[in-house]
């Protein structure tokens, strides 16, 4: 009996810390989401969303907030395969080619891929010179994103911790890289990386 009580609170606990959370991905197909240039580099395979292939992003155009979210928690499971590059963007917009232009990406990238901005990164604005998550072992990637401040977190640790000044000038080349409103979307960077996502679920915070 005692087991049981001690789980039921265990489990108890895990429920409430997950409060206000809702999926994006339901595990079995790409619902709620489309891909733009090349989306054969998106595929799903037993519950996970598997980027790899040309250059594409995916992007949610789901029903939740009307994929429109400002004030978020983004939680995501990830496992990024040695010399492999992706990365999750949000405060985006569904474009049919090329990089983002509007938003910022969140890095994933392993420790021996030649970007040196590495997973974790607010990528271009506040980067990491060294992964703080293991080549092929799946970790949680956590983005918070509140007022001008944004928050990445890797297995529960902070990662990065940015603030957007009141007079922010946007990294050259990136005009879009400000603070706003949008959707987000998981980057197929290229065909030699392979990088998965699962549990994909978001918390809006307005």
């Amino acid at each position: 009996m005692k087991h049981l009580i001690i789980a039921a609170l265990a489990f108890a606990l895990c429920q409430d810390k997950e409060e206000g959370f809702v999926p994006l991905f339901n595990g079995k197909d790409l619902t709620g989401w489309k891909a733009n240039e090349s989306p054969e580099t998106f595929k799903v395979e037993d519950g996970k969303i598997i980027a790899n292939g040309n250059r594409s992003h995916l992007f949610y155009v789901g029903d939740v907030k009307n994929h429109d979210f400002k004030d978020f928690e983004l939680k995501a499971q990830v496992l990024c395969k040695t010399n492999s590059n992706s990365g999750i963007y949000f405060h985006t917009q569904f474009q049919d080619k090329g990089w983002p232009e509007k938003g910022f990406e969140c890095q994933v990238c392993a420790n021996g891929y030649k970007d040196p901005r590495k997973t974790g990164s607010l990528y271009a604005v506040k980067d990491l010179a060294e992964a703080p998550a293991k080549d092929d072992e799946w970790f949680d990637y956590h983005i918070i994103v509140k007022g001008k401040s944004v928050t990445t977190k890797i297995n529960g640790k902070v990662a990065v911790e940015w603030t957007q000044p009141d007079e922010w000038t946007p990294p050259k080349g990136m005009a879009g890289r400000k603070l706003s409103s949008g959707t987000f979307a998981l980057q197929g960077h290229d065909p030699g990386s392979r990088v998965e996502y699962k549990n994909i679920r978001v918390k809006p915070l307005e």
